[in-house]
């Protein structure tokens, strides 16, 4: 009987989904790298991951583990494709989520509005009862109205039913309570509390938790339990996984309880990947830069840990305050600028790129589907950055007329020539990204130039190196199968769940002791989750953090808490952590009592990740793996002879200098004059920069 040596990620994004897997031979070791991208099938999402797999050639009764990442929660919400949810909270505190907050983006706009809840007034229902902040009761809980709620809501048809009681965060009781009523009343519905989401203070952001993960619950559900009968009656009986927003992979059962905790899945496997690349490659400072059609993200990784909030917000932009949703996710910043994010002139003749997007469809006017606008990758194509005869790996035929017409437009309007529109939208662009990359180290208090950065993506390749040298960052890295390393992270993923409990004390040694009791409860009852689901102690490790501020300010700084016993001496340990972790963010410390606003506890078991391996050599020659020389306009260099390579036949220990173009089916690498590059023995391509200065005396 052959042992399954097969593990799998699929990942479905806005245009395409896409597959990765490894097949590792039980006799030899040896390892195959496997990839494939199909069309994503909205509304049917669970076809395309079925395409795919179908596409790849994966035997799906061999796969022992497959990992899932998927976007249909934040285009569910973003499209406002969830069901109908009603809310039930205490009473006087209906109007809670719609009050929000006072602070609005558009500051100096006096007409300013707030984006509407996603719960209407009437739909918004109250019961007696109340907590203190401390946890105690203050008024007992009245359920006496509770019937009469439900079968409003029935009437109405309401499917999804939220719970977000005062203070629950400090004691549950009230809201479970409510939450086993209901399920009685109305076994049918939906229903969460927000307890089970967040044990976090700050009452809005709760009450917008719970509201969005049951307005998303029943599409969740039901998406979740189709790819899983889809996956076993075509074979498959082996442990599937659910990508995170937090970088780790969790059960399809916990998933469809909580299903909000998948809002930013995609982004966040693939600065995971980052992260393991880095430590695999001893560097365990990154910059992580994902840029994909429509979008760039970007996130800084320290120390070899991807740093993780549950201050995160949807539509959020700068006229519009968006909706809260605390839960644990990546720390990410996302713009509008990725490989269809459109050029365009204002009436004062500057230019702009994105954050429109062409889209899937028209997409670029390169596309030749009837697209008008120039776009990023327009401007690359005419630039001769990616070659117009190997579009898409070949499979789109670039329609080249287009692309010059929108081009020209931009041209006119700004009174230059098309070649120099081209390199404007180029520039601007790479402008906007390293902007991104600003905003989370220099404006953080890290320095980029002692960072390397990781990109990946579609379009990754084409602008690091660029990016790299405005920033005075000397390594690149380009990952194998940049362009599905979203899937290949997933790979790389435990098990991980995150705790975040709000317990409000001064910090000090008199108070070790609550903060230790405090950890090992959060712990235990990990643990105790973790048992029943036949995962032992001893296969679970855990990572604590501090949330901590100067006393009585509104927000506070993340520290990591030392292993062991909170003592005395732990305590004056993490208060000097705290002053220099302040001090780097804000720049300056203060001499002031330090308040511990409540702990957050990883919690990782190990379910057997992904243990790449050297890729094996044929002897293959870098001359068998070039394919031609080309003229390429650098937008900031200038035209040059580059050599192009087909980036499959390029092997562990070939290397050359720049200026070359290395194209593979989903994605092409601009080495730019000066750059040296090497292919290590995992076919990451290295790419050192050689920066303005160097060689000076």
């Amino acid at each position: 009987m052959t042992t399954r040596t097969i593990r799998a990620a699929t990942d479905v994004g806005g245009t395409f989904t896409d597959v990765v897997y490894f097949s590792t031979d039980p006799l030899t070791g040896a390892q195959e790298i496997v990839t494939a991208k199909s069309d994503t099938t909205p509304p049917d999402f669970e076809r395309g991951v079925m395409n795919v797999l179908g596409k790849s050639g994966v035997p799906l009764e061999e796969i022992a583990f497959l990992a899932h990442g998927t976007t249909l929660v934040i285009n569910a919400l973003t499209e406002r494709k969830g069901v109908k949810t009603g809310l039930i909270t205490t009473e006087g505190f209906r109007d809670s989520l719609e009050i929000a907050r006072g602070n609005r983006p558009d500051f100096f706009n006096l007409h300013y509005e707030k984006p509407p809840p996603f719960v209407p007034r009437y739909l918004r229902r109250e019961v007696p009862g109340r907590m203190s902040q401390a946890g105690r009761e203050r008024a007992p809980l009245d359920l006496s109205g509770l019937p009469a709620i439900l079968d409003d809501f029935r009437a109405e048809g309401v499917e999804a039913v939220a719970i977000c009681l005062l203070h629950s965060y400090a004691d549950p009781s009230h809201e479970q309570a409510v939450l086993e009523r209901v399920r009685e009343l109305w076994p049918e519905a939906s229903v969460v509390a927000s307890h089970q989401i967040s044990r976090e203070w700050r009452e809005y952001e709760r009450t917008s938790t719970a509201v969005l993960s049951a307005y998303v619950q029943p599409v969740a559900e039901r998406y979740l339990s189709r790819l899983a009968d889809g996956l076993h009656q075509a074979g498959f009986d082996g442990q599937l996984y659910i990508m995170h927003s937090n970088c780790g992979v969790d059960s399809v059962e916990t998933t469809k309880q909580i299903p909000i905790t998948m809002v930013e899945s995609g982004p966040a496997s693939g600065f995971w990947g980052a992260a393991e690349l880095g430590r695999s490659m001893g560097d365990s400072n990154v910059l992580a830069l994902d840029i994909g059609g429509t979008t760039a993200k970007c996130s800084l990784i320290e120390g070899g840990h991807v740093k993780i909030i549950s201050d995160y917000w949807i539509e959020r932009t700068r006229r519009s305050a968006g909706y809260p949703i605390q839960v644990p996710v990546v720390d990410v910043v996302e713009i509008g600028n990725g490989g269809g994010s459109i050029a365009w002139v204002d009436d004062f003749g500057r230019l702009y790129v994105g954050p429109q997007s062409a889209g899937a469809v028209p997409g670029p006017a390169a596309y030749g589907r009837g697209g008008t606008e120039a776009t990023t990758t327009d401007a690359n194509l005419a630039l001769g950055r990616i070659n117009p005869d190997y579009f898409c790996g070949g499979e789109i035929e670039a329609d080249m007329a287009a692309v010059d017409r929108t081009l020209a437009a931009i041209a006119q309007k700004l009174g230059v020539d098309t070649a120099e529109a081209a390199r404007g939208v180029v520039r601007i662009a790479n402008n906007n990204m390293i902007n991104a990359l600003k905003l989370v180290s220099v404006n953080r208090g890290y320095d980029p130039r002692d960072f390397t950065l990781v990109a990946f993506g579609g379009g990754g390749g084409m602008h690091a190196v660029a990016l790299a040298a405005e920033l005075g960052i000397r390594k690149v890295v380009i990952p194998l199968a940049a362009d599905v390393f979203s899937a290949w992270g997933m790979l790389m993923s435990d098990l991980r769940r995150d705790y975040f409990v709000t317990r409000l004390m001064s910090l000090n040694a008199d108070n070790a002791e609550r903060v230790g009791a405090l950890l090992d409860e959060v712990t235990g009852a990990s643990l105790e989750q973790f048992a029943g689901e036949g995962i032992a102690a001893e296969n679970v490790r855990f990572i604590r953090y501090g949330n901590l501020r100067y006393e009585n300010q509104e927000h506070g700084v993340e520290v990591q808490l030392p292993a062991g016993e909170i003592d005395a001496a732990a305590v004056a340990e993490i208060t000097d952590d705290f002053h220099g972790t302040y001090e780097r963010e804000y720049t300056y410390r203060l001499d002031a009592p330090v308040e511990f606003v409540g702990a957050h506890v990883v919690a990782i078991a190990e379910v057997g990740k992904l243990a790449p391996m050297p890729l094996p050599t044929t002897g293959r020659r870098l001359g068998d793996a070039l394919k031609g020389r080309r003229k390429v306009d650098y937008a900031t260099e200038g035209i040059y002879e580059a050599d192009v390579y087909d980036g499959e036949l390029l092997e562990p220990g070939m290397g050359f200098d720049g200026p070359a173009i290395i194209e593979t089916k989903g994605s092409t690498v601009v080495v730019h004059p000066g750059n040296e590059l090497t292919v290590d023995d995992y076919g990451n391509l290295i790419i050192s920069i050689t920066l303005d200065g160097d060689g000076d005396e």
